[in-house]
């Protein structure tokens, strides 16, 4: 059986050879650990797509999530210069605009004349005329969403998504074949909220006009669909939402009930229709709202932070909701990077393993990003693990 066919089984609740395997990388995790220079990484397909293949070679993980849009062809033309520090690299562009690159962190990009990154007001912006969207810098060049939202003078179809989206989608796929699970990613409707407009004055909104926030989300949430089934459509074995700012305490779970599962509900029926298996990405505290996660039509959930980090105690969601959606994550990726020994990981890693795998449903990964500076050696450790502790047969 290969990886493909493991995760395939595993997302349906039917019973694989074995546990797999499948972490999420931090950025920077792939700045220090590949070849590859980081602006090559951030800002090409063929960067990111090299990457991903070598570390999910290296890891042997059973799937490989790509969640950065594919870039523009020669994008890096645009580069006036580019100057390398101790702290990271310095990219100038054609613009005047700057992004400095931690060697181990997200870039971090600067527009030309502004002391920080422009957001949309909230208290101007109409939730029928967004066609500004993809010139509020921060809102681009922080997280690619898509550029465009055509619903002049009434609300309408999205634009066509650009070509070059799809490019690291193919060049990845081109690499592993039918062997690897290949995962793109969307961010839901609320992250896409967020991030327009700024967290402090997104969740302000909540409470102050919740009426515009509801018109808003209402609209933002074509733009995750949209690309949410391009995804598909292209070929993605399953799609993750990435879904970060709903946990606790950001979102009490009255606020989630209304200012999220709706909306995230239909990005799940849509990607659903396509014929794609889609999950939840969300960090913090959600042992709380479960339940209501479940309500999003959503077929699995990832992250499950462990206390500290968070709420969820595996063996509790696993009886909860873990015969109606699988489960990927749950182990302490803190814990992990404090680690001094083989010994240590290993007593972690099978603590998760034997906790999630019973019944099947159960994808053996850290509760959120492996952190950039995590030694590499940890990470080989953990498919060799489930190969002798996590098999269901054989």
């Amino acid at each position: 059986m290969n990886s493909r066919e493991r995760m395939a089984l595993a997302m349906q609740h039917k019973l694989p050879d074995r546990v797999p395997v499948m972490c999420q990388l931090a950025l920077g995790h792939y700045f220090l650990n590949t070849d590859l220079s980081p602006h090559q990484i951030w800002f090409t397909s063929e960067g990111f797509a090299e990457a991903l293949v070598t570390l999910q070679r290296r890891y042997r993980f059973d799937g490989i999530l790509i969640n950065l849009p594919g870039r523009p062809e020669n994008l890096l033309a645009e580069v006036t210069s580019l100057e390398e520090t101790p702290a990271g690299q310095w990219l100038t562009w054609a613009s005047g605009d700057t992004t400095f690159i931690p060697w181990d962190d997200n870039p971090q990009h600067q527009v030309s004349g502004h002391a920080k990154l422009p957001r949309a007001d909230f208290a101007t912006i109409d939730p029928d005329d967004l066609d500004f969207i993809d010139e509020v810098a921060g809102y681009i060049w922080n997280t690619y969403h898509i550029p465009r939202l055509a619903q002049k003078p009434n609300p309408g179809p999205l634009a066509e998504i650009p070509a070059y989206f799809f490019r690291t989608i193919d060049l990845v796929k081109a690499r592993v074949g039918d062997e690897v699970s290949v995962h793109g990613e969307v961010f839901s409707p609320l992250t896409h909220f967020m991030e327009l407009f700024g967290y402090e004055e997104a969740l302000v909104s909540f409470i102050l006009d919740p009426g515009k926030t509801h018109a808003l989300l209402d609209r933002l949430t074509a733009a995750s669909i949209s690309w949410a089934v391009a995804q598909a459509r292209r070929g993605v074995d399953a799609v993750l939402m990435s879904s970060a700012f709903v946990g606790g305490p950001l979102l009490s779970p009255k606020m989630y009930e209304a200012f999220v599962v709706p909306y995230e509900r239909r990005v799940t029926d849509a990607v659903k229709a396509a014929g794609v298996p889609i999950y939840t990405h969300t960090c913090g505290s959600i042992g709380d709202r479960l339940e209501l996660m479940v309500e999003t039509g959503t077929q699995g959930i990832d992250t499950l932070d462990p206390p500290p980090l968070g709420n969820t105690i595996l063996a509790e969601a696993k009886a909860q909701i873990g015969d109606r959606v699988f489960i990927k994550g749950n182990m302490n990726a803190v814990e992990l990077l404090a680690a001094k020994t083989k010994e240590a990981v290993i007593a972690h890693a099978t603590d998760r393993l034997l906790t999630g795998m019973p019944g099947g449903g159960y994808i053996l990964s850290t509760a959120c990003s492996v952190a950039p500076r995590m030694e590499p050696w940890k990470l080989e450790l953990l498919v060799p693990l489930a190969e002798k502790l996590g098999r269901y047969q054989g």
